[in-house]
């Protein structure tokens, strides 16, 4: 397949890039941050697929540049900085030299696949002050069966896939609102007795006796009576008794009226409202072809 240098495929990648270049960053071993070399220059494909990273040795070996695969390379553009994935000094030793007059062929970059794919010695590796990736040793373990006409990047993810162990996976939240009920005492009611007084009134007859005394004048008025019929004498003549009703009033309880207490539920929709986060991904490419699954 075909490769271009990233300005000549795209004079203006600059502008995706927000001023994060990526030429001229600090490439460093990953886990010992120990300086290797610089970015030079990137390759892509037909497709503007990033595929290399061209790596000046001159912190490691002087005057050497080499071709890093972008599945081995993690960019941090909060530091500044490329880390190479399980990169010892003996493969930068065996890696052909990248000369930009030489004509990148698929024998080249066979060359350049065949270190990557080599086992990493964990000795080698410790010598070299490079971490050991196990993941990346069995990957490299497998040479795809492939010949210069059916060869496709997508055949080895170690070496030019995104993985998600070294190119992180942004994962994106939202807040939700979560309803629920809580059921708290707002007040009582207290039921009791007391006792009112009111004046009342009835209307009961009575009866009082009463003595009239009448003096009238008898027919026979002047007639002479016998001294045996007129009786003088003094004293009691006759006794009438006097009599006279008064009220009794007496008080009985009677039954008014019975209270009945009981509870009853209304229900009702209450609605609430606040407000919620939500995170959204966002992505500057510029030109160069991006791909959302």
């Amino acid at each position: 397949m075909v490769l271009y240098k990233l300005e000549d495929f795209e004079p203006s990648y600059r502008d995706s890039f927000e001023g994060h270049d990526i030429k001229g960053l600090g490439v460093y071993t990953q886990g010992t941050d120990e300086k290797i070399g610089t970015v030079s220059d990137v390759l892509v494909d037909e497709e503007g697929h990033f595929r290399y990273l061209v790596v000046d040795l001159g912190f490691w070996i002087f005057g050497k540049k080499v071709l890093l695969p972008l599945g081995r390379a993690r960019v941090d553009y909060n530091t500044d900085r490329v880390y190479t994935i399980g990169l010892t000094r003996e493969q930068a030793e065996d890696l052909p030299e990248f000369n930009e007059r030489q004509s990148l062929d698929y024998d080249y970059e066979e060359r350049v696949r065949g270190v990557y794919r080599q086992p990493v010695d964990s000795t080698s590796a410790v010598e070299a002050s490079a971490p050991v990736d196990t993941t990346y040793q069995a990957a490299a373990a497998t040479t795809p069966t492939s010949d210069r006409d059916s060869y496709n990047y997508e055949h080895e993810p170690s070496l030019y896939g995104l993985n998600e162990q070294d190119h992180q996976t942004l994962r994106l939240y939202e807040e939700r609102l979560i309803a629920s009920k809580r059921r708290q005492k707002t007040g009582e009611v207290t039921i009791g007795k007391h006792v009112e007084t009111d004046t009342a009134r009835v209307a009961v007859p009575v009866e009082r006796e009463r003595v009239v005394i009448e003096r009238v004048t008898p027919a026979d008025a002047g007639t002479a009576v016998s001294g045996r019929e007129a009786d003088f004498r003094e004293g009691e003549v006759a006794r009438i008794e006097i009599h006279e009703e008064t009220p009794e009033i007496r008080k009985e309880a009677f039954l008014r009226e019975e209270v009945r207490v009981r509870k009853v539920v209304d229900q009702e929709t209450v609605e609430t409202q606040e407000t919620v986060r939500r995170e959204e991904l966002d992505v500057n490419s510029g030109n160069l072809p991006i791909e959302e699954r």
